[in-house]
Parts: C-alpha cells; structure tokens; sequence
C-alpha cells in the first residue's frame, strides 16, 4: 500500500539530519518566481541556505520537479526550477494534480507546512504570512495559509503579514483556529516592511529558548496546529524605507532564516534531552 513516502525525495543532507535528530529549517523556493534573473535567483537561494547553516542548522528548500516532492534541493534541482518555463503554484488543491501529471512546481507556504509535517520538519522561514484580505466578506479571499496552520505542526518564523491585508481579522481567525500569535520580542504585530500594525498581542518571546519550549509544549499537549513567531523588521532594514524591491524583500527573510536557525537548535536540543 503506498503512502506519502512514495511520492518523496529526501536529500542525503536533510535525511541524515532528520535521523540523528538536528536542528532543520524548511525554506520555500519563491525565489523562483520572484522574477530574478539566472543565476541571480540560484544565488539568492544559496545565500539564504547558507545563512542557516552557518547558524549551526540544516536548511530543506522546497519544490517539486516533474511530480516528485523534493525536501531538500540540491544545487542542480535549483538550476532546474529556476531555468525552466513552465513552472507552477502548488497550493493544497492543486498538489495532487500536479504531482499525478508529473509538473515541475514550486509551493506556496501552506503547501511548504505540509511538506514539512511530512519530513517531520518543525521551523519553517518564510518572508510573511498570508490572511484575510479586506473586503474578505464579498470576494471570500482568505489565504489558505490559515487554514493550513489550524491542522500542521509547524513554527512560522516570519515578519507578520502584509499590510494590504485585513490584520485585525487575520489576527481573529488564527485565534479562532487555536493558533498561537507569538511577538518575538515586541508586543505589536509586525507587518512586513513595518514594525508594528498597530495590533496589540497578548504572547511574547525574547529569546529562542522560549520559543521552543513553547512549541514542545504545545506539541507535547496534543494541541495540533501550527504556531506563528512574528519577528519585526530589523532597524538595519527599517532604515532603508519603505521596501518593495526584490533585494529588501529577501534581506528581511535572511532575518527570519537567522531566528528560525536559532530556534530549531534549541528545538533539537529539547527534543534530544528525551
């Protein structure tokens, strides 16, 4: 009888990792789409891989090529995604449609989360959350993000969620779904480019011990679900205005790749003391 193990390709790294129990981050391959010529979007997703490792963990980029889920590209996997033209967006429904046809693909963060539950993957970097956008009452626009981390046991280290989004409800439909909202060092919810949207959280962390004895808590309790660890731009990034070019956008998720490292080591590191 097959089962979702059938369908993946674990790279020696991330395996070897996933067995002796260290510290790994899960990172979406975006970069592929985010318009930046070859090399440069290989490039960039290197460079965002080395910044965890050189943080002591190991880092899983996500995608799927020609139907096969790969946790863990290797650098001839990512030349593959980013010189191909025919690349498409795997979200949850599409998933089994493009892994039967046998696509080429690269996922979006709810499809990322359920990669990683299936490699069993707990810190997932990402650059922002999707959520309720506005006018959400007519259009039913509401990011299947949420949804996904109201049933996947994953940490979203992130900046918060993009201002063109509801936050207000954004923010009432994670609680709705039992979904911790952690400010990671500040009491206001980041969202992206700015520090604080001006909604107050009720939970906050300082350091990234906290962080995982908090996710090992949760999980420890049976309370299934994702948490999201909202972590505010950086002064050094604040500095550089208001951001909407490719090269901000990836030195904010740089950021988030650094906590995210430091928190699967003390993730790993709780989980080991077993």
């Amino acid at each position: 009888m097959n089962n979702f193990f059938d369908y993946l390709d674990i790279n020696k790294e991330v395996l070897d990792g996933l067995r002796y129990y260290k510290p790994i981050v899960a990172l979406k391959s975006t970069m592929f789409s985010y318009g930046m010529p070859y090399p440069e979007n290989v490039e960039t997703a290197l460079s965002l891989e080395k910044v965890v490792r050189d943080n002591g963990a190991i880092p899983a980029t996500m995608g799927i090529i020609e139907g096969r889920i790969k946790i863990g590209l290797t650098r001839k996997e990512m030349e593959i995604l980013a010189k191909s033209k025919k690349i498409v967006k795997a979200g949850r429904s599409s998933l089994p449609y493009v892994v039967s046809m046998g696509l080429s693909a690269e996922p979006t963060g709810a499809v990322t989360m359920i990669f990683s539950q299936y490699a069993g993957i707990r810190v997932f970097a990402t650059e922002c959350i999707g959520g309720v956008y506005r006018n959400a009452d007519k259009s039913f626009n509401i990011s299947a993000e949420l949804t996904e981390l109201a049933i996947t046991n994953v940490a979203v280290i992130c900046s918060g969620s993009k201002a063109i989004l509801d936050i207000g409800l954004t923010l009432e439909r994670l609680e709705t779904f039992g979904v911790p909202v952690i400010g990671y060092g500040t009491d206001d919810f980041p969202a992206f480019y700015t520090g604080s949207s001006g909604h107050k959280l009720s939970m906050r962390v300082d350091n990234p011990l906290d962080c995982a004895k908090l996710m090992k808590t949760k999980w420890d309790l049976k309370l299934d679900g994702g948490i999201v660890l909202a972590n505010p731009i950086s002064v050094k990034n604040k500095a550089q205005g208001d951001m909407t070019d490719k090269a901000a956008d990836m030195s904010l998720i740089k950021d988030n790749a650094l906590l995210a490292g430091q928190i699967a080591i003390e993730y790993s590191n709780l989980e080991n003391e077993k």
